[in-house]
């Protein structure tokens, strides 16, 4: 297979393709017959999911830096450039994405039957914007991804949502644009300070690593990035616009929400946060306030999940805790807490948007989320009740689960640094299984005795196709996370070592590219 790709010279335009072709894909869309744009969606996100499994044998695990990289000019006069690239932190984000966007696409064809044409020209440049967050190497060009995200998720929420859709989408939107804004502004000055040290402006990744900011400097630069990726995680207490936005939007806007968005802000602060402000993401401050609103967002969603009656709602605040675990990892500061980090992100996309395609599924055949109007449908359905037990228990961290690798990792590398913290973070394993597992038992296992889920049909072979992969996963990662975790390391050894040398020398970290300069390991 690595002959293959490199014969057809794959390395070299595999970036540009993953992020063009979603765009090429709308005009497609918007170009046919109504009734065939599902179709015609679907079959463009196979493609680019096609071409994006091949990143698997393409990317070189020996390399800490980007890859693949490629760069052209685009506004010359700012100092901007089109620049993508890759290395083990995006490589999974990518190829989550274009994997999610093919089944959310795919769980939408009974659910969506309103301006089909602009419903799925929107979800291909959702894809689009997202990938080219993770894929872009020029800080003025991430953001402008960034922000395209938002026009695509606003209106799938607002135009295809539920009866509170446009308090939803507009919540959703001041929110992450507010958080943007600051960012913004942090970039900008970042932008100055580099144009000043080199002579020449440029917003490239590379170049804002090698600037030698004050600590002072350092601690405003990260409350601006970390106020904004914080929102979009979201962290606790800004997590307030994600219940709403999930459940008003349609099944495959939360499939998307949960699987990939909220890992923008999540891969910010590994992207920026830890590489660009070694100093003040090592502030005893700064560590201390992160790590509590983590567990606080563990602890706290988890109970508040306990009590909703809505199946939606539910899974909606699982996301938050699910995210504090992500946030422990990060802010560990070690190879572990990393690690465990970013496989909880992987996993989290698979088994929290596997759940709102179940629950998606469930509403098209009872018309209702609420949990007490369900009952012993696993009689019924029981292909649909062994995929829901399934992804329940990843999403707990079940051992043999992708969500107990993570979860595991994660409070490893919290332990390692922070044991008192860690401690009461596994208090989140418990809880999950206290608000999932009385769900399922209402669902799926209780008394059959309401007449209309006598009537609920099993899984169709369509729906198969859909879950199948998800579930092996989740089982996969679980059982053998070595491919993954291999991929990964040496870029996020070098994101740490980053952290640990501008705490051993702090006024030289910055003559240092540091990570993302490609070279081999020993």
């Amino acid at each position: 297979m690595t002959v293959l790709l490199e014969t057809i010279g794959y390395s070299n335009w595999i970036l540009h393709a993953l992020v063009w072709l979603p765009v090429l894909g709308v005009a497609v869309v918007l170009g046919t017959e109504e009734r065939k744009a599902k179709t015609v969606a679907f079959w463009c996100s196979v493609i680019v999911l096609g071409l994006s499994l091949g990143l698997w044998w393409a990317f070189d695990p020996t390399i800490s830096g980007f890859q693949m990289e490629s760069t052209a000019t685009w506004i010359e006069a700012w100092g901007v450039n089109y620049s993508l690239g890759i290395d083990g932190i995006s490589l999974f984000m990518v190829m989550l994405t274009t994997f999610s966007t093919s089944l959310a696409i795919l769980g939408s064809f009974n659910y969506i039957r309103v301006r089909e044409r602009a419903f799925y020209a929107l979800m291909l440049l959702l894809e689009a914007g997202v990938v080219g967050v993770f894929v872009a190497t020029d800080v003025f060009l991430f953001y402008v991804f960034f922000e395209i995200t938002l026009i695509p998720m606003y209106f799938i929420v607002g135009v295809w949502g539920g009866e509170r859709r446009i308090y939803a989408a507009i919540k959703f939107f001041l929110y992450t644009a507010f958080g943007s804004l600051l960012m913004l502004v942090g970039i900008l000055y970042l932008f100055y300070q580099t144009k000043n040290i080199l002579g020449f402006p440029s917003f490239a990744y590379g170049d804002f690593l090698g600037i030698s900011l004050t600590e002072v400097e350092q601690l405003w630069l990260f409350a601006a990035f970390a106020l904004a990726f914080s929102i979009k995680v979201p962290v606790f207490p800004l997590h307030t616009w994600l219940p709403d936005a999930h459940v008003e939007a349609p099944t495959p806007g939360s499939v998307i929400l949960a699987a990939v968005l909220l890992k923008m802000g999540t891969y910010g602060f590994v992207r920026f946060l830890l590489p660009l402000f070694p100093l003040a993401a090592q502030h005893p401050v700064i560590v201390a306030t992160m790590l509590m609103l983590g567990l606080i967002g563990i602890i706290y969603t988890a109970l508040v999940a306990a009590v909703q009656p809505d199946a939606k709602k539910l899974v909606a605040y699982t996301s938050v805790a699910h995210m504090g675990f992500v946030v422990l990892g990060v802010f560990a500061l070690n190879v572990n807490g990393l690690q465990g980090g970013l496989i909880v992100m992987i996993s989290h996309g698979l088994s929290t948007g596997a759940l709102f395609l179940l629950l998606g599924m469930l509403y098209e055949r009872r018309h209702t989320r609420t949990i007490e109007e369900f009952g012993g449908i696993a009689r019924v359905a029981p292909w649909f009740a062994t995929a829901f037990v399934i992804t329940a228990l990843a999403s707990i961290g079940v051992p043999g689960t992708s969500g107990f690798i993570g979860e595991f990792l994660a409070l490893l590398g919290t332990f390692e640094s922070h044991p008192v913290i860690a401690i009461f973070a596994t208090l989140g394993v418990i809880f999950a299984a206290y608000y999932m597992l009385p769900m399922v038992q209402s669902v799926f296992f209780n008394e059959l005795e309401t007449p209309e889920n006598r009537e609920v049909k099993d899984l169709t072979g369509r729906e198969i196709t859909i879950l199948a992969p998800l579930c092996a996963l989740m089982i996969w990662i679980g059982w053998n996370p070595t491919p993954f975790l291999d991929r990964m390391e040496l870029s996020v050894r070098a994101v740490i070592e980053r952290v640990e040398s501008a705490a051993s020398t702090p006024q030289a970290f910055g003559e240092t590219t540091g990570v993302y300069q490609p070279e081999e390991a020993d």
